[in-house]
C-alpha cells in the first residue's frame, strides 16, 4: 500500500473526505497491528463552519487541527469517547475530518478483544469511538503525523471509490443540515438517528 503524503491531504475538508473514503488507517501498539478501511467521514471547516471545534478560534484543545495537514485530531467527548479527526487544509488555516466509521480488514483477533460487544464484524468499528476503540487511539495520539512511514498511525491509499452516499452531519448542534457527511456502501456504516434525506452522489 502506498502511504497518503501530506500535500494530497492538504486540501479542503469536503475534498479530503472523499478521497478518504476508502483508504486504510493502521494502528501499531505493543499488542498488534489492526488495519481499517474507511467507509464513513465528516467535513468540518474553520471560521465558516459554526459546527467546527475552530469556529471561535484556536485553542490549546483544538490547535492540531490548524495544521499541518495530514495529523490526528484527538478529542474526548461526552466525558467517555475518542473521536479521531485527519488534519487537512494548510498550516495555519484550520479544517479536518471525522472517522466516522471503518471496515476492519486486518488485526480482527485484537480488534474482537478491544470491542467484545461487537456481535459481528462490522459493528466492530461501526461508529467514531468504536473505531477508535478498535484502534487503540486515545489522547495520547493527538497530533501524531499520519504521512510519516514511521508513525505508530498511518494512512494508506485504498483502492477508488465508485459511489459516494452524503448528508447531514450526526451529533452537531448548528448547522445541521449541512451535507458534510460522506459514506459509501458497507455495513459498517452507521445509522443515522437524527432525520433528513440521504443523496447520492457519483464521485
Amino acid at each position: 500500500m502506498r502511504q497518503l503524503t501530506r500535500d494530497e491531504l492538504a486540501i479542503d475538508p469536503v475534498d479530503a473526505s472523499k478521497l478518504l473514503l476508502g483508504s486504510v488507517l493502521e494502528s501499531h501498539s505493543p499488542q498488534g497491528i489492526v488495519r481499517v478501511r474507511l467507509v464513513e467521514v465528516e467535513a468540518y471547516r474553520g471560521g465558516d463552519d459554526p459546527a467546527s471545534h475552530c469556529y471561535r478560534g484556536r485553542t490549546p484543545r483544538n490547535d492540531v487541527m490548524f495544521g499541518p495537514a495530514g495529523h490526528l485530531y484527538v478529542y474526548f467527548v461526552y466525558g467517555m469517547h475518542f473521536c479521531a479527526n485527519i488534519v487537512s487544509l494548510t498550516d495555519g488555516v484550520p479544517g479536518a475530518v471525522l472517522l466516522r466509521a471503518g471496515e476492519v480488514i486486518d488485526g480482527f483477533d485484537l480488534a474482537r478483544t478491544r470491542r467484545p460487544s461487537a456481535r459481528n464484524d462490522s459493528e466492530l468499528a461501526k461508529g467514531p469511538a468504536r473505531l477508535t476503540g478498535v484502534l487503540g487511539i486515545d489522547r495520547a495520539q493527538n497530533g501524531v503525523d499520519l504521512t510519516s512511514p514511521d508513525s505508530p498511525i498511518r494512512i494508506y491509499e485504498g483502492e477508488p471509490v465508485a459511489e459516494i452516499y452524503s448528508g447531514p452531519r450526526v451529533g452537531v448542534a448548528v448547522a445541521m443540515d449541512v451535507p458534510w457527511r460522506f459514506w459509501v456502501d458497507s455495513p459498517a456504516v452507521s445509522t443515522y438517528r437524527r432525520g433528513g434525506k440521504r443523496t447520492k452522489q457519483i464521485s
